[in-house]
């Protein structure tokens, strides 16, 4: 599994956020040895994400534990499929459970909504990115979910590509300087980054087109004003569209023929997918 060291570790933290020194009510109400199957059951339409952090989960707190899957990350699930069943110790199922349940409906919300977006504006060479606007301490399985539900990830953080917005030009005086101190920053520490500036306007657009900026975003343009920025930019930089997106207008600012459009709500005000975890005693 890619990134697994790190998944293990955002999994241990969340068992030891949920059970700390033991399932208490498990410990004393089931009794030792007793094996159950449980299935989960989708309660709702959606793209699925997780299974395999779920799969992981169950394995890290009991590696007996048998996990079959019906399903992979990206499927369709419609109300009433049977997406996976676990076996084994009732003691271990029911302790790991919400800490499974948490991961697969949370990253399974993101990459339905995330589907939403991108069967919106398919019919564009446009691409649906997401923003930094995540869970703490959950970024990475965050993103996994918005690819499973086929848009595209964005940076991970502040340490992989320069983006320069609204506050750091008025730190630094100007579009100009921002972009030349960047470019200064490359050049001592001998590494390369792709440059990206946030514009508000076609007087801020132009200024980052004569800085020879590599991304140009956006911010809150108004359609028409998008139109009139995307033909100025002219293909000399990737242009990003950003603010106010929704399900309601993403086909629209796709359709300026924009690169890429960051929506922060896939990852910010993620909904749940209904999921849930039915056990029976095996016999």
């Amino acid at each position: 599994m890619k990134y697994a060291g790190e998944i293990d570790e955002i999994i241990k933290r969340a068992f030891a956020e949920d059970i700390g020194t033991g399932d208490i009510t498990t410990l004393a109400s089931v009794a030792p040895g007793i094996t159950c199957e449980a299935k989960f059951l989708s309660k709702a339409e959606g793209i699925l994400s997780g299974i395999d952090i779920t799969q992981r989960v169950f394995h890290l707190f009991d590696s007996s534990l048998r996990f079959i899957k019906y399903f992979e990350n990206g499927n369709s699930i419609e109300y009433g499929n049977i997406i996976a069943e676990v076996k084994g110790s009732a003691t271990s199922i029911l302790s790991a459970e919400r800490t499974a349940l948490n991961f697969l409906q949370r990253m399974s919300g993101i990459a339905t909504l995330s589907n939403k977006f991108a069967e919106k504006i398919k019919h564009t060479a446009t691409k649906i990115i997401d923003t930094r606007k995540t869970a703490p301490g959950l970024r990475l399985l965050d993103k996994i979910a918005v690819e499973n539900g086929g848009c595209h990830n964005h940076r991970m953080g502040l340490y992989d590509m320069f983006l320069i917005k609204d506050n750091h030009i008025a730190a630094s005086g100007s579009i100009s300087n921002a972009v030349n101190a960047c470019r200064e920053y490359m050049k001592i520490n001998n590494s390369g980054f792709k440059i990206e500036v946030e514009v508000t306007n076609l007087e801020q657009t132009k200024e980052a087109l004569d800085n020879k900026a590599d991304i140009i975003m956006l911010d809150n343009f108004e359609v028409e004003a998008m139109h009139e920025a995307v033909n100025l930019i002219n293909k000399n930089a990737l242009t990003e569209a950003s603010g106010g997106i929704s399900l309601n207008n993403v086909q629209a600012v796709a359709e300026t023929g924009v690169d890429f459009i960051s929506v922060g709500a896939l990852t910010h005000s993620v909904r749940a997918l209904d999921i849930s975890l039915n056990l029976t005693l095996a016999l």
